[in-house]
């Protein structure tokens, strides 16, 4: 099964392309301000380095889940990646999990080997929102 993960807690963003346990590919990218300019063309290129290795390349159909870091780190940068996240495991019909730690990947991988969904990833910010009263 090929599985994407994605890290987008910190000002540098991480993907990974996983073949059950074994990393095939990854890309880390100082992605801070621009994420939203910049997940999509990085995932292009992941499955596209490892196309290196292959004769056609992978593409997004051929993705069977996909692991997400899921907090507690940046609003704005968990909140993109997970919509991102979200949104291709929805538009592919593939499972989604998300989980926090050091061992994020190997965990979301066993509960995507065990067949587990989640659906919806929703972010673990470690904190209640600051949410600035308005001024008027």
């Amino acid at each position: 099964m090929i599985i994407l993960a994605l890290r987008t807690d910190k000002p540098e963003a991480e993907l990974y392309l996983y073949d059950g346990n074994k990393k095939l590919a990854e890309i880390k990218w100082q992605a801070h301000r621009e994420l939203t300019k910049t997940i999509h063309v990085k995932i292009q290129e992941l499955l596209a380095l490892q196309g290196q290795s292959l004769l056609q390349g992978l593409a997004l159909q051929s993705m069977g889940g996909i692991v997400c870091f899921k907090g507690p780190g940046s609003f704005t940068g968990l909140r993109v990646g997970l919509s991102v996240a979200n949104a291709l495991a929805y538009a592919q019909n593939i499972p989604i999990t998300g989980k926090k730690g050091e061992n994020w990947i190997e965990n979301g991988i066993k509960d995507l080997e065990s067949s587990k969904d989640e659906k919806i990833i929703t972010p673990f910010y470690g904190r209640p929102a600051n949410i600035t009263l308005p001024k008027k």
